[in-house]
């Protein structure tokens, strides 16, 4: 063998003086089979050969490889970071791997990463679908794989589904600021398309305004690097309602950080000029100014629950499907403050 190849169980056998049956059932932890000098021998080879088992062959020669793909839309996003803490945490704990595949909001790469994972023979999947084009969406409706979706649903897709009560977040913001005394409000989001949280969010921003007639209301779809249409809207939202008490509420942690810089480039503080309040906790979020008012979402719980259910569909679980939702947190900070 050269010293460049990786050693193989025939070379352990070899280097032991007894045959691959052997090597085999001390890999199984069999040991009770061998003689003691055969098992000395069989670890002086394994030590000496620095050989370490294939766990994937391993693992499919019993059908099991214990592997659970994980499919992200945008890993620079905070939200999917904090996400796969959860996830790595609950695959730690229950005997699982997690394969972490990043798709960059780019279809290619979605679809290469869904058959990838397949032809590793992952037992499960879990997907942070938010970003994923048709096309992804598509072949994940064809995968036969247990699989839960986080954050996101997938329309005429039966799957299990683990997120935000966006509902309640949202109703909770929307109460904050009204609270809070601020009598015209514009909820931001990028374009809407397909993707229910974005939609649940508005709707229940819409409900609850709909109680007070006596705030204005306002919604703008914005792409999350279109500086000028950002600064454009929110200059004329300030300036549409002057002399009023405004704020306006970004629908996720990413165009947070868009609608801060906006502000910046126009000359509006939050805290005094307009108020500001996030979906998504950010690490430098009570440093920004007076500090940003976020709804915190429980992002590692949601990522470890995300899991947990697919452990239980990869062991047999025959149930209907679920959604499990979670309940976010409000943290008040300057940029709603009186």
């Amino acid at each position: 063998m050269s010293k460049s190849a990786r050693p193989t169980i025939s070379d352990v056998a070899k280097a032991a003086k007894t045959g691959k049956t052997s090597i085999s059932r001390y890999l199984n932890g069999e040991k009770h089979l061998l003689s003691d000098a055969l098992l000395a021998r069989i670890e002086q080879a394994i030590a000496e050969l620095d050989y370490r088992p294939s766990l994937m062959a391993r693992g499919l020669k019993h059908g099991r490889t214990r592997l659970i793909g994980l499919i992200i839309a945008d890993i620079t996003n905070p939200y999917s970071v904090n996400v796969l803490s959860g996830i790595e945490a609950a695959c730690r704990e229950k005997g699982f791997t997690p394969l972490v595949c990043n798709t960059n909001n780019e279809v290619d790469q979605e679809l290469h990463y869904l058959d990838l994972l397949r032809s590793y023979q992952v037992e499960g999947i879990v997907v942070n679908a938010v970003g994923m084009r048709e096309e992804g969406l598509n072949r994940l409706q064809q995968s036969s794989l247990p699989m839960v979706l986080i954050d996101r649903k997938i329309p005429e897709f039966a799957c299990d589904v683990v997120g935000l009560d966006n509902t309640q977040a949202a109703t909770t913001a929307t109460e904050h600021l009204i609270e809070q005394g601020f009598e015209a409000i514009l909820f931001m989001s990028e374009p809407l398309g397909m993707v229910n949280t974005r939609r649940d969010r508005l709707s229940a921003f819409r409900a609850t305004l709909a109680r007070y007639p006596g705030v204005i209301a306002e919604n703008a779809e914005i792409p999350l690097h279109e500086a000028d249409q950002m600064d454009n809207t929110l200059r004329q939202f300030h300036t549409r309602h002057r002399g009023m008490r405004k704020a306006v509420i970004s629908a996720n942690g990413a165009l947070t950080l868009q609608v801060a810089r906006a502000l910046k480039r126009i000359g509006l503080n939050w805290g005094s000029d307009i108020g500001l309040l996030g979906f998504d906790e950010l690490e430098w979020a009570e440093l920004a100014g007076v500090g940003i008012t976020t709804l915190k979402q429980p992002t590692w719980q949601i990522g470890y629950a995300a899991v947990e259910q697919v452990v239980r569909r990869i062991e047999g679980m025959t149930d209907t499907v679920r959604e499990q939702v979670f309940s976010g947190e409000l943290i008040v900070r300057g940029s709603t403050s009186r």
